[in-house]
């Protein structure tokens, strides 16, 4: 299945919210640090609830390390500065969906990284800014699901 990586997040609630959409749909989170909270802080585990322990959960000491472990496979950066649409895309079963923090998105370095056609975006009115990370983590993982046809999901 999928896996979800989270660049530098700095809001323990959406974090929270992440792990209980992972823990629902089956992906792997990847935190990347560094994080703008603790992870036992107290805000990350209310918006998880009682998810965090069906959640299979990774924290990486930084870009390059992570990117180390999956080498092999395909990062698709989740971005505002993406050239397609995310339902465009054909997801890959292996693939790794790369998002930005919410303050300040996937650095220079980490775009200049990853191919343009591996860049992808939620289409959205003119003149907005970005979704809530939360919402664009489960919009685009439940588009790559729904491609897979919610393979492990109950009927």
């Amino acid at each position: 299945m999928l896996d979800i990586a989270l660049f530098e997040p700095q809001i323990a609630p959406n974090t929270g919210n992440i792990i209980r959409l992972v823990a629902n749909n089956g992906f792997r989170l990847h935190l990347i640090e560094p994080l703008g909270f603790d992870l036992d802080e107290k805000k990350l585990r209310r918006a998880g609830l009682d998810y965090a322990d069906m959640a299979h959960v990774t924290v990486h000491s930084d870009y390059w390390s992570f990117k180390e472990k999956f080498q092999a496979r395909r990062i698709i950066a989740c971005t505002t500065k993406g050239s397609g649409s995310h339902a465009a895309m054909n997801y890959r079963p292996d693939d790794v969906l790369l998002f930005g923090a919410e303050t300040h998105g996937l650095s220079p370095e980490v775009m200049a990284d990853i191919a343009e056609e591996n860049r992808v975006k939620i289409p959205m009115k003119h003149g907005s800014r970005s979704l809530n990370l939360s919402n664009a983590v489960a919009i685009i993982s439940y588009e790559a699901w729904r491609q897979h046809d919610f393979l492990g999901a109950d009927s």
